[in-house]
């Protein structure tokens, strides 16, 4: 069973009163005041303390765009990041039972000669996801930008769930998440590409220049929120266990204060150049996290990736 993680797009038009220009407040009257939103706790184990991040890459990915996702992952625990940050938005999730979760890379693994096939079903994300067996790990599969996957663009830009237990090995929480930039950048790349719906207004710069590998960063940011403090589908979570609202996928699309379908709401960026984001003393590109949600409570941040200089173990499949 895996919880999918829907299009970043929001489809309710409801709430388009209004449709501002650039240079506009951006303010938008609430319909219905809004409940607060809880994510009840069913008994269920979590991943914290400190856990491995091993990355599976399936497809051609270069050099950069691999250090960019590793800088992001790395960039969840750096302490001494400039406000706003990443890890400042991350420790929203220590606000659940067990305390923080400590994310550390682990194993690189390459599969640059699509082995598999260049149409993925979900009985592949599971065997590539099973290509590491560390009990206390995330598996992370990342998929290229000429690789399809059932349900991509359709109904996901990607899942989390966990490998089954058989032959004596250990149940493993596993994401994946897909390239879009040639796919369905309007879908799982925004705000970073103009929305296939809503006000069509300018899409944010991509920080990194690379508009799928950010796109990954935020779907990849929200589904191991929702893994760490939803790991096996009987922890945190709202609705059905089969299709959750998890700690950041309860508020898909929210960037920012004010944000509506189409608009991501108020992030920094740079005043002279629309959409360009920016971070305390250009130190780093900057990604915004959709808002993440503690167990009682709505924390709205956004990112600067840490460039921390790391070397991991990558493994060549030939």
């Amino acid at each position: 069973m895996a919880s999918i993680y829907h299009l970043a797009i929001l489809s309710s038009f409801l709430l388009l009163l209004v449709q501002p220009t650039v240079g506009s407040s951006r303010k938008l009257s609430a319909l219905v005041e809004q409940q607060p939103l809880i994510l009840k706790y069913h008994n269920g184990a979590l991943l914290k303390g400190n856990i491995t991040v091993n990355l599976i890459w399936y497809g051609s990915f270069t050099p950069i765009q691999r250090s960019i996702i590793v800088d992001f992952i790395q960039s969840l625990n750096y302490p001494r990041a400039p406000l706003p940050s990443a890890s400042t938005w991350w420790k929203t999730t220590g606000k659940y039972k067990g305390g923080l979760s400590t994310l550390v890379v682990g194993k690189q693994i390459l599969h640059e000669k699509y082995t598999l096939g260049k149409l993925l079903k979900n009985t592949h994300l599971m065997a590539l996801a099973s290509k590491v067996n560390d009990l206390r790990s995330i598996n992370v599969v990342l998929t290229a930008k000429d690789v399809a996957v059932d349900g991509f663009c359709l109904n996901r830009c990607g899942t989390h769930g966990s490998t089954p237990a058989v032959n004596g090995r250990k149940r493993v929480a596993y994401v994946w998440v897909g390239n879009s930039e040639t796919q369905c950048p309007g879908q799982c790349a925004w705000p970073f590409h103009q929305p296939i719906y809503g006000p069509q207004t300018p899409p944010l710069v991509a920080p990194n220049g690379d508009v799928g590998v950010d796109g990954i960063i935020i779907n990849l940011a929200t589904l191991l929120a929702g893994t760490v403090t939803n790991p096996f589908h009987n922890g945190y979570f709202q609705g059905s266990a089969d299709a959750p609202l998890e700690a950041v996928s309860a508020c898909t699309g929210i960037f920012g204060t004010g944000a509506y379908p189409g608009y991501p709401g108020q992030v920094l960026v740079d005043k002279t150049k629309w959409g360009e984001l920016q971070c305390p003393r250009r130190q780093w590109p900057e990604v915004p996290l959709a808002c993440d949600v503690g167990p009682t409570n709505i924390s709205m941040q956004v990112s600067c990736v840490s460039k921390e200089k790391e070397m991991h173990k990558i493994e060549m499949i030939l």
